[in-house]
């Protein structure tokens, strides 16, 4: 989802790209743009290569945190520089070609990127709802199969979203434009589809996994009260909170994301507005923010980080070294 996305059949907005001038202002957006841009490939490659090379880090939910980050990664590379440099330039550059595969592409990444949080909500309900069950049934295969399944059909979804939108592209080449457009049918499917379902989801499960966070809590309280192996259970509740609190502030940040993005989208059709290219941008800088989350509450990832730095990922064994301890 990005700003080429207008829910209107109107004619090409007419418009030529304005004189541009090195301006102090025009070399301090490029810096900043080069910086984001950079610091979301990197900081997502770093997620990858982590939970791709150590051993101790292939588990279920690792791997829909490395899908997540290689999404993230995908609109780092692919789509930040071209909606950036837009932004900067303040038109289109790149000719139609590139035109239609940074459409498809930015919504393809944005929506794997919705449904790679909607499973890792799923994932985690699941896991503290029925510990058991999910260590018998939720295997890193299975779990991989499941994502390679999610990749394909949301692939299939978007090419078929932009086929059928009443032209063989759904792309309205307009001078020194870029525009989709769709009509009021597939506008509504795509809502529904890539915003209602999985953010209904996430709310859905998170909130029944606080709901069951909150009961162990007081199973434990009371277990303490009795003083059976009050120690242990005290630091079980400690470790409870914490989790609940990471999670809920990466669902938060999420959310908050996403969320202005389509409430504008669904109650304008203003998209060349600075307002919808602002609301773009912080959608797409969430994909800069998670390795910043993860960096800040999981252990595992700043020792990963520490031994990649340190080039100790190069000695012998390297994939076996405990990350988690």
């Amino acid at each position: 989802m990005n700003l080429t996305k207008v829910n209107q059949t109107d004619h090409c907005l007419q418009f030529s790209c304005p004189e541009r001038f090195v301006s102090p202002c025009y070399v301090f957006l490029c810096v900043c743009a080069a910086a984001t841009v950079l610091l979301t490939v990197c900081g997502n490659l770093l997620i990858i290569i982590s939970v791709c090379h150590f051993k101790q880090l292939h588990t279920a939910t690792n791997m829909l945190i490395l899908s997540l980050a290689v999404s993230d990664f995908m609109v780092g590379l692919f789509v930040m520089p071209f909606h950036l440099s837009r932004l900067t330039e303040s038109c289109w550059i790149f000719g139609s070609n590139i035109c239609v595969f940074f459409v498809l592409i930015s919504f393809f990444v944005t929506s794997v990127s919705i449904y790679n949080v909607a499973l890792i909500a799923v994932d985690r309900y699941f896991a503290i709802s029925n510990p058991f069950l999910y260590i018998e049934k939720v295997s890193v295969s299975n779990t991989c199969i499941v994502i390679m399944s999610m990749w394909i059909f949301l692939m299939s979804y978007n090419s078929a979203l932009l086929y059928f939108n009443g032209t063989s592209t759904g792309l309205i080449m307009c001078p020194e434009q870029c525009l989709i457009v769709l009509n009021e049918m597939w506008s509504l499917v795509d809502l529904v589809f890539t915003f209602v379902i999985p953010c209904s989801a996430i709310i859905i499960f998170y909130a029944m996994v606080f709901v069951i966070a909150k009961k162990h809590a007081t199973a434990i309280r009371d277990i303490s009260v009795q003083g059976k192996d009050s120690k242990n259970m005290a630091d079980s509740m400690k470790s409870e909170r914490k989790a609940a609190k990471v999670l809920s502030i990466l669902v938060a940040v999420f959310l908050a994301c996403l969320f202005p993005y389509f409430v504008y989208a669904t109650i304008s059709n203003a998209v060349e507005t600075q307002s919808f290219h602002n609301l773009v941008i912080l959608l797409y800088l969430n994909s800069t923010i998670n390795p910043m989350l993860y960096a800040l509450f999981y252990p595992w990832f700043r020792r990963c980080v520490n031994i990649l730095f340190t080039l100790q990922i190069f000695q012998k064994d390297s994939a076996l070294i405990n990350v988690q301890s």
